[in-house]
């Protein structure tokens, strides 16, 4: 089966937007071209309006969804911080190691993987460490496919605790109001629902977020992701810090287009049409879904295979006899569930005709 045939239905990446796909095609830039920097900053204006905020430092982070988390603890935890994370699949326990790291006390709030994280249980862990730095949450659980509920955490705007949160795979696909929720550190990839390859992680910090880093005791761990630098890069100084990543930057610019003139809104109603109706056929033939009901993303679906078929196998036959690509499960659910990506471009309705279609021939 030739590459170009491969339909992207993983945890991502997912298939790129036609016009991501053109931008490729552009004469290429230099990071200080002042061409490529006008584009730069509506792709930063673009980022505001899709993770709806107004924050100044709002921008792409050259490196995939994990540099954006990397970048996001660097900045804001000093050793001997206390780090509250929420924790309920792979992407927690990631946070919680990053934390780990750069030398943070890490409290952690568990909830097994399937359910969702109790809103309410964060904010008791906060009265109780009222000193911590950072409270930390995954708004879409890759692993498990659950949607954690952040809005009540707004509460958290009261308090000196940031509110940090994972959006690689919600941003673009599911309702986020970064600024609505109180949210001050947030990042997210591309790869994912805006359908733009892997490469770059969309970050905004909160004016609160923006002085923790100004006041640091000592510079962040990481120069290459030191905000404060950066900043003065993607801000009006201009001041040289490392080489952008100009083309994908070119591409996240018509990414962006493609899911803002097609309204965000309506990107989010294609995200769960296409995916309840993925999860209720699955349902039809003898799967089970793992995220609890009330908790479950439209765009990743977690799910059990019917008793007495071998997941690699199958998994195998789609990818060489349909060009289908689907992701196996992480942790505690490898080798017995799938994880089932419709993001982006690939969040349309003959995604779900051609899988269900190939499922029902080889089951």
């Amino acid at each position: 089966m030739p590459l170009t045939d491969r339909l992207l239905l993983g945890p991502g990446p997912s298939n790129p937007y036609p016009e991501v796909t053109a931008a490729f095609a552009r004469p290429l830039l230099g990071h200080l071209d002042p061409d490529f920097l006008a584009i730069l900053d509506e792709t930063c204006d673009r980022l505001r309006t899709v993770f709806r905020t107004t924050n100044a430092l709002t921008l792409p982070i050259s490196g995939t969804g994990s540099a954006g988390m990397e970048a996001c603890f660097v900045n804001l935890i000093e050793p001997g911080d206390t780090v509250i994370i929420g924790v309920n699949g792979v992407f927690g326990e990631r946070m919680c190691e990053v934390a780990r790291r750069c030398g943070a006390e890490v409290v952690r709030v568990d909830a097994p993987w399937g359910a969702a994280l109790d809103p309410e249980r964060l904010l008791e862990a906060q009265r109780d460490h009222p000193g911590a730095r950072v409270l930390a949450v995954v708004h879409a659980e890759t692993s498990t496919g659950v949607e954690n509920d952040v809005a009540p955490l707004r509460a958290l705007q009261a308090t000196e605790t940031l509110l940090l949160v994972d959006t690689v795979t919600s941003l673009g696909g599911v309702p986020l109001e970064v600024d609505g929720w109180g949210i001050d550190a947030c990042y997210s990839g591309t790869q994912k629902c805006l359908g733009v390859p892997p490469g770059l992680a969309p970050l905004t910090f909160s004016a609160r977020a923006v002085e923790r880093v100004h006041t640091r005791s000592e510079p962040p761990q990481s120069w290459y992701l030191d905000l404060g630098l950066i900043g003065d890069y993607v801000g009006g100084a201009r001041k040289y810090h490392h080489t952008a990543p100009t083309a994908m930057i070119v591409a996240l610019h018509a990414g962006l287009g493609a899911v803002l003139d097609e309204g965000l809104e309506a990107a989010w109603a294609r995200h769960r049409a296409v995916g309840t109706r993925l999860q209720d056929g699955l349902v039809d033939l003898g799967w089970s879904l793992i995220a609890e009901p009330g908790h479950r993303l439209p765009q990743l679906t977690s799910t059990r295979l019917p008793d007495g078929v071998d997941e690699a196998v199958l998994r195998k036959v789609l990818l060489t006899e349909y060009g289908i690509e689907v992701g196996g499960g992480l942790g505690e659910f490898a080798g017995i569930a799938w994880r089932i990506g419709l993001m982006g471009h690939s969040a349309r309705e003959r995604s779900v005709t051609t899988l269900l279609g190939a499922l029902r021939e080889q089951l």
